[in-house]
């Protein structure tokens, strides 16, 4: 796997030049298959499970907000005073 990360330069190095050359296609292309091959590595084996965490933690955080309802650790009705 060693040429994996020549692999990514390319492909990095392709979405920035179609970005310079206002290929929106281009450049988009370029950075999902570098995404698809970063994850494939040993090293971007997590990145899925840190996403998945992240828009959980997002999920639970919003959630009362928008259903209107007081968090969890905010209805302890306790108060100074």
């Amino acid at each position: 796997m060693g040429g994996v990360g020549v692999v990514l330069l390319v492909l990095v190095a392709g979405a920035v030049i179609c970005a310079k050359a206002r290929s929106a296609a281009g450049a988009a292309a370029f950075t999902v298959i570098a995404a698809v091959v970063f994850v494939a590595t040993p090293v971007g084996q997590g990145v899925p499970d840190a996403v998945a965490t992240f828009i959980s933690a997002f999920d639970q955080a919003a959630t009362p907000a928008l259903n209107r309802t007081p968090a969890e650790h905010a209805s302890t009705g306790g108060g100074a005073g």
